[in-house]
């Protein structure tokens, strides 16, 4: 999959293998257009960059809502957890959800660094092979918060 940033294009292998759920959920969601102009609506320096809220979180849509960014998902259904052994390192690109964990829908994150504190609770459905100098350069958030003000945004979201 190619996910089209501002400042270039950044290349994400998926995992069907051990996220086959999640990974369809993602294809789908990128094929049709939902993650076009969707916002980076909350990003941590050392951390991580979460997108993918396309009920609030698209900014050429009405209903976008900088302040409900991140509490949206899609008209979808939640999906059941596929926590797996890969580790939330540098690149790896992971479903969010709530304190639930058969709650993620659409929204996902990259790590900026690793986090292994995530192994195993969020499901790791991708992993960015190229391009995340691109990522590094996602604008950031407030330090404890991670809530950003004037957001990046996704410019679009396809297969290859």
């Amino acid at each position: 999959m190619i996910l089209k940033l501002k400042d270039g294009d950044v290349k994400i292998e998926m995992f069907p293998d051990v996220a086959p759920n999640h990974v369809k959920r993602i294809t789908e969601l990128a094929q049709n257009g939902s993650y076009d102009n969707v916002v980076f609506h909350r990003v941590i320096e050392g951390f991580m960059a979460q997108t993918g809220d396309v009920q609030f979180g698209n900014s050429s849509s009405k209903d976008f809502d900088l302040n409900r960014a991140g509490m949206g998902a899609s008209e979808l259904p939640d999906l059941k957890e596929e926590f797996n052994n890969l580790p939330h390192e540098r690149g790896t690109v992971s479903m969010a959800r709530s304190s639930s964990p058969n709650s993620a829908n659409s929204q996902f994150f990259i790590c900026l660094e690793n986090a292994p504190h995530l192994d195993r609770q969020y499901t790791v459905f991708g992993k960015v092979l190229e391009g995340m100098e691109f990522v590094d350069k996602i604008k950031k958030g407030d330090s404890q918060s991670g809530s950003v003000e004037d957001p990046d945004k996704i410019v679009s979201f396809k297969s290859k």
